[in-house]
């Protein structure tokens, strides 16, 4: 039987290196300093300072940007009562909005320095309140992190979607955090089409359009006409992106050319679907992704009912996402042959028209 031997905690020296400098009330306390000590270097002209509650830097200078940004997870990170424990009873919190989209390099947003105002997220049941540039933001949802320069952040589409949420609410609408000026925040507008291109078109950030249209749907921006129209133009380009790649696939399976988007009638001109991909002389037809076909929830029912609709009728519908395509060609490649070979069971005639 293996044993793991715990590993002790970092000593003071080696989390302040980790965490730029500034450690909680409860992480110093549980490394032998007293909480007489971290007042008294707190003091005016000490070498300590108090940045939030319970949350200190422990050197003489102003926070960096990044230091900012750490203060504000480990405030949102530890409990109310500080224990003996590393950190106290340690939650769930990570930045977004914003702040993440800055720490994720969105170019844009206003670069790290210029972000006034911290959004982190946690659970729902959290009792915490704002602190100075903090926001506290709570879901009911699990927590999912991403390490960014150390920093735990909310996925990108996440963090997206509650900056665009905050951008477009009552007279701040198109609007980003900026610098502080004589006369209050300066703002300056940022795009919202820049935003959401940005976080699907960078390979790095690895967000998925569908993903992004999920996080969207989920925070009630999808009726917003700007982010609409930016979505479907997504997810427009990714279906078409996926479609081709279908085409080609089935070019390397030797499967005779299919007609592209047809729209598919009864013999008395009822409408039955548009299909992706359609083998008339098969009766067999590829849909792919029909979440990616639009935003609302009414058009992609009116989407899946194109599809029962045709295996209705008699049509062999093959269903292709992109991430199976991406992830296991040779097995679509292989459905689609063989989807070729049984083809469809006593297909109604139906009329090609719109190709």
């Amino acid at each position: 039987m293996n044993y793991r031997i715990p590993l002790p905690p970092p000593s003071l020296e080696e989390l302040a290196r980790r965490q730029q400098n500034v450690l909680t009330a409860g992480q110093l306390r549980a490394r032998g300093v007293p909480a007489r000590i971290i007042s008294e270097h707190c003091r005016r002209g000490g070498p300590w300072q108090r940045l939030l509650p319970r949350v200190y830097l422990l050197q003489s200078g102003g926070p960096s940007p990044e230091q900012r940004m750490w203060a504000a997870l480990l405030y949102a990170a530890q409990s109310g009562r500080e224990g003996g424990r590393e950190g106290g009873r340690r939650e769930g919190a990570v930045i977004t909005g914003t702040a993440a989209l800055a720490l994720y390099g969105f170019a844009a947003v206003p670069r790290l320095p210029a972000v006034t105002g911290v959004d982190v997220l946690v659970p729902r049941q959290r009792r915490l309140k704002d602190a100075g540039e903090v926001r506290i933001r709570r879901t009911e949802r699990e927590l999912v992190a991403r390490s960014v320069h150390g920093l735990a952040c909310a996925p990108v589409a996440r963090a997206v979607a509650d900056a665009l949420r905050e951008w477009t609410s009552g007279d701040r609408a198109g609007e980003c955090g900026g610098e502080r000026g004589g006369g209050g925040v300066a703002v300056r507008p940022v795009p919202v089409r820049e935003v959401l291109c940005e976080a699907v078109r960078r390979p790095e950030l690895r967000c998925p359009v569908r993903e992004l249209a999920t996080e969207l749907a989920e925070a009630g921006l999808v009726a917003d006409p700007r982010v609409r129209a930016v979505l479907d133009g997504l997810l427009a380009a990714e279906r078409d992106r996926v479609r081709e790649r279908v085409g080609e696939l089935a070019d390397e399976w030797l499967l005779p050319v299919p007609l592209t988007g047809p729209e598919l009638r009864m013999r008395g001109g009822t409408y039955v679907a548009v299909p992706d991909l359609y083998w008339p002389e098969a009766g067999v037809a590829v849909e792919v992704d029909p979440e990616l076909r639009c935003v609302s929830e009414g058009e992609a029912a009116w989407a899946r009912g194109g599809r029962h609709r045709m295996e209705y009728l008699g049509v062999r519908v093959v269903q292709v996402s992109g991430a199976r395509l991406a992830e296991a060609p040779d097995a679509v490649g292989a459905e689609l042959r063989e989807a070729f070979r049984l083809g469809g069971t006593d297909v109604v005639e139906l009329l090609v028209t719109g190709w």
